[in-house]
């Protein structure tokens, strides 16, 4: 049961709305709110309003003009319902509230037009001829995901232009696509965290069955599509929520970036039910294969069924047969995320590993301010990653100045989700200078064959696979007054970091409202071929991770690891037979001698000795070429080189 200061009033007020759900006395219904055409004809609107004494609808209709408002039905609960036999797919409608001549898009919109403070349109989402009857699915356990902003992935901005890069990134090794939010929003361009109709695809990509082909299209080549949701806060611009009801919100948490969301406090069901339905939604009528949930430590709950678990049980349950993945960033690092029910977990397929990433960049660059500041970037902490997830499992964090994180060792490693670049952690920089640019090409190498090549689930951020020279900044076009405090806001926020904080750096933190900052983080995709050599290690290492057996993912740890020193280690993958075991050395110091050879997982299988069967510094890569590997009295170990060894019969 909940628990609510609401008691039974509120018990029954939710038993009312869940049953709403497909018979509608004579309507047919996927939602509970919003607009849907009916089988026969005609359009049912319903809205949840508890604030108001009466609601109306006011239709544009093409062909016939604008309607006279009209009233719409009182049911229990807050709710108001009206059916209108003469409306269809592609009318234009308004809200009326109180008799007040104001007008508000439907906060269940399926499509906003003319954005978030424009009318909402009549869509019917059952007219698309989807043709992936037979896609089965995903599962997390063996993909490569590919994170990407839409608006900046081709310079056209669009749905049906990043259909046209499908089948390119499919060559290149990418099996699941990670779209960030594309909740409408205000403004020709965002990043997507200030959504305001969560039902509503973004006008400015285009059509929702745009969105449905390029969903169809990836499914057509073996790609899935997992999209980033945004379900603990509402963007600040076109957020009309609080005057249909005050309860979307609470004052009992805050955020970094606007109200809390009402998930457990009085008057919830309603609310809880909005974004758990926004859950399937996006799985039904998108055919998408999963979610990404984003900064779930601000989804505050105290229910026994918390509203993560709630919405993951209707995501599948929208899938039908079909399988989806469902990941989330958790700062705090609790591992109930990804525990079964069973187990009082939330039944999430992964989390983000920011342990991992923290490591890595603190290892390529060698600075470790503000968050990075827990991290030495030591070869302990990164085999420790790969090994054991998440490296903070509960001991203290000196930068939070509390423990950090829960036990994990029962979770298994393809479950989190590793990576070196993503939207966050390039932007959160002075120029939004991507890794590559950051640190030497040699221990870039090397530490990109430890992502492609470990245990967990490896996330490449768009443009990372050709090595992009375009910078990936903040950006959001918000209106003049709102602007100067989101810039001023993004300066507060970069001054954690103290190299940042000086007064000259300051001074060149980008506007984000500007058109030429969102402008320069456009991709160039003539930099596949300018860009070759990078473009070829990220293809030759996911071509290695697709065909080499012992890479892919086991009911059991099925590998091992140990330190040389303080910047080598190694990763032993055990095969079906000694001589099917494969080993990575990743060096990120400089050449040295390991003697004495007190190392077991360095013996190879009985009567065989290593054999270098892909190198980092491969000339094709930009690298400087690799000496025979040499294994008598000591090993040799090129500096800022990763090697993957294969056992061959001594002769």
């Amino acid at each position: 049961m909940l628990k609510t200061a609401a008691g039974k009033d509120e018990r029954k007020g939710m038993d009312i709305l869940r049953d709403s759900v497909g018979d509608f006395g004579a309507y047919k219904r996927r939602l509970s709110v919003g607009t849907e055409v009916q089988p026969g004809g005609g359009v049912h609107f319903r809205v949840w309003a508890p604030r108001c004494q009466n609601v109306q609808v006011q239709i544009n209709s093409r062909g016939r003009g604008i309607d006279q408002p009209r009233s719409m039905e009182a049911e229990e609960s807050g709710f108001f319902s009206l059916f209108v036999k003469e409306a269809g797919a592609g009318d234009l409608y308004w809200l009326l509230l109180n008799n007040d001549e104001k007008r508000y898009p439907d906060p269940a919109s399926r499509f906003q037009p003319e954005g978030p403070h424009g009318p909402s349109q009549v869509v019917d989402p059952v007219g698309f001829q989807w043709t992936d009857a037979a896609w089965p699915g995903v599962k997390l356990a063996g993909q490569v995901i590919y994170e990407f902003h839409l608006g900046t992935l081709t310079g056209e901005g669009t749905w049906a232009a990043a259909e046209r890069e499908l089948a390119e990134l499919k060559e290149a090794g990418i099996t699941l696509l990670e779209v960030m939010p594309v909740a409408e929003f205000p403004g020709k361009f965002n990043w997507g965290y200030d959504g305001v109709d969560l039902y509503a695809p973004a006008h400015v990509y285009g059509q929702p069955d745009e969105m449905r082909r390029f969903v169809n299209r990836a499914h057509a080549l073996g790609m899935g599509v997992i999209l980033d949701v945004v379900y603990n806060h509402i963007g600040p611009d076109g957020n009309y929520l609080k005057q249909f009801a005050e309860e979307y919100f609470t004052a009992e948490h805050t955020t970094d970036w606007g109200e809390a969301l009402n998930f457990y406090a009085r008057g919830c069901e309603p609310v809880r039910d909005f974004f758990i339905q926004n859950a399937g939604y996006w799985i039904d009528e998108f055919h998408l294969d999963g979610l990404r949930l984003d900064a779930t430590q601000n989804i505050y709950d105290e229910s026994d069924d918390h509203v993560i678990a709630a919405l993951a049980r209707q995501a599948r349950e929208k899938a039908g047969r079909r399988s989806i993945v469902i990941v989330a960033e958790n700062e705090p690092q609790e591992a109930k995320l990804v525990r079964p029910a069973s187990q009082g977990g939330y039944g999430l397929d992964g989390v983000w590993n920011d342990d991992f990433h923290h490591s890595a960049v603190v290892a390529l660059r060698g600075r470790n301010e503000a968050y990075y500041s827990d991290y030495l970037g030591r070869a302990e902490e990164l085999l420790s990653a790969t090994k054991n997830g998440y490296l903070y499992q509960g001991q203290w964090s000196q930068w939070q100045g509390k423990r950090r994180g829960t036990p994990c060792r029962d979770v298994p490693p393809w479950a989190f989700i590793t990576f070196l670049e993503n939207h966050d952690q390039v932007s959160n920089s002075l120029t939004g200078e991507r890794m590559h640019e950051l640190t030497g090409g040699g221990r870039y190498r090397a530490m990109t064959a430890l992502l492609l090549l470990g245990p967990g689930t490896p996330m490449l951020f768009h443009g990372q696979e050709f090595g992009a020279t375009t910078p990936y900044l903040f950006f959001a076009d918000h209106h003049a007054e709102l602007a100067p405090l989101v810039h001023k806001g993004r300066k507060e926020f970069l001054s954690q970091f103290p190299s940042i904080a000086t007064k000259e750096s300051q001074a060149i933190i980008d506007d984000p409202a500007k058109p030429q900052t969102f402008e320069r983080c456009r991709l160039d995709l003539t930099e596949r071929k300018t860009n070759e050599p990078i473009y070829r290690l990220h293809k030759d290492l996911l071509r290695l991770r697709r065909e080499e057996p012992t890479l892919k993912p086991q009911d059991e740890r099925w590998y091992d690891g140990a330190i040389l020193n303080e910047r080598a280690f190694l990763l032993r993958y055990f095969g079906a037979t000694e001589r099917e075991d494969r080993m990575l050395i990743v060096n990120l110091g400089p050449d040295f001698h390991y003697c004495p050879l007190a190392e077991p997982l360095l013996a190879p299988p009985e009567g065989t000795r290593w054999t270098i069967r892909w190198s980092s510094e491969n000339v094709r890569y930009g690298g400087l070429g690799t000496p025979e590997l040499v294994m008598h009295e000591d090993w040799k170990l090129l500096g800022e080189s990763s090697l993957w060894l294969a056992p061959e019969v001594r002769s």
